[in-house]
């Protein structure tokens, strides 16, 4: 009798991170429509476009679920962000039809690091950027009677890629459980133009500047590893299974390390109501 052998596994195989675009794209149409439209009764919706493919597909979600008319894209260059973005940006809004506004940052963030911070690291720059522009969003929000809408992934929030109450700040985002991988797989869905999705992710702080030279990962190998360690797998598991231990132990060292990003700021407990620390009801009264 022939006994059964299970297929080696692939370490370089992306099975586990394909997706049902198609679906996917109408799932998180009607959930931005039942959320937003439905429970809160925001018609309006408003999001930073930074000519990156995130951002430009949570804008044509947007379009989809709102209508092109009641979607705000606000694009945010500092002084040193490449024109490409500015450009790539405009394709998506002359793609959907939306209404779009710019906002140099420039001065708002020199007003602070010219003063007394002029030594500051790319590092920090890129921090207070982040926090301009979501000072910039939320306010054009209030003018707009329109709601903010997040574009992070899920790449990026498990690995702390962003700025603490700034990039991931939005209430509602249609992209946070989706590997960026996947955002790849439902961009070419939805459209996108290819410059978009085919180009290097950049945070756009320094000339040269790339998303996956910051990790020392790349996306597809990263996914590869995090789809599996979100679903229980072990570390040495994953080794055992044919990953590179290093690769493995970079990107488990780099969830573990930003959990706390992942959550609202930790309470000291005095009460049995503390919020979100006990206090966990579904439904506030």
């Amino acid at each position: 009798m022939k006994v059964y052998e299970a297929p080696p596994f692939d370490p370089e195989s992306d099975a586990k991170l394909k997706v049902n675009a198609a679906l996917v794209a109408r799932w998180l149409t009607r959930f931005l429509e039942e959320e937003c439209i439905r429970q809160r009764g925001m018609k309006k919706a408003v999001l930073g476009l930074s000519g990156g493919v995130d951002s430009a597909v949570s804008a044509y979600l947007c379009a989809r679920a709102f209508g092109a008319e009641n979607v705000w894209a606000v694009r945010m260059p500092y002084k040193i962000s490449s024109p490409e973005s500015l450009s790539h940006a405009q394709l998506v809004i002359d793609a959907l039809g939306l209404n779009e506004t710019t906002v140099d940052i420039t001065a708002m963030v020199d007003g602070y690091v010219l003063q007394s911070e002029v030594d500051m690291s790319p590092l920090r720059l890129g921090n207070v950027c982040a926090r301009c522009r979501m000072t910039v969003l939320y306010d054009q929000s209030a003018e707009l009677g329109a709601l903010p809408i997040g574009t992070s992934n899920k790449t990026e929030r498990l690995f702390g890629y962003f700025t603490w109450h700034a990039d991931d700040a939005p209430a509602v985002n249609p992209l946070g459980d989706l590997f960026k991988t996947q955002v790849w797989q439902l961009a070419r869905e939805l459209g996108v133009p290819e410059v978009i999705v085919a180009k290097a992710p950049s945070a756009d702080l320094v000339k040269g500047q790339t998303d996956e030279g910051d990790f020392g990962i790349s996306y597809h190998e990263a996914d590869r590893i995090l789809v599996h360690l979100v679903a229980g797998a072990k570390a040495e598991t994953l080794v055992s299974w044919g990953f590179d231990p290093q690769k493995v132990r970079l990107v488990y060292e780099k969830v573990a390390r930003s959990h706390w990003k992942r959550h609202l700021p930790t309470t000291a407990m005095l009460t049995d109501s503390a919020i979100n620390e006990y206090y966990l009801r579904p439904v506030d009264f």
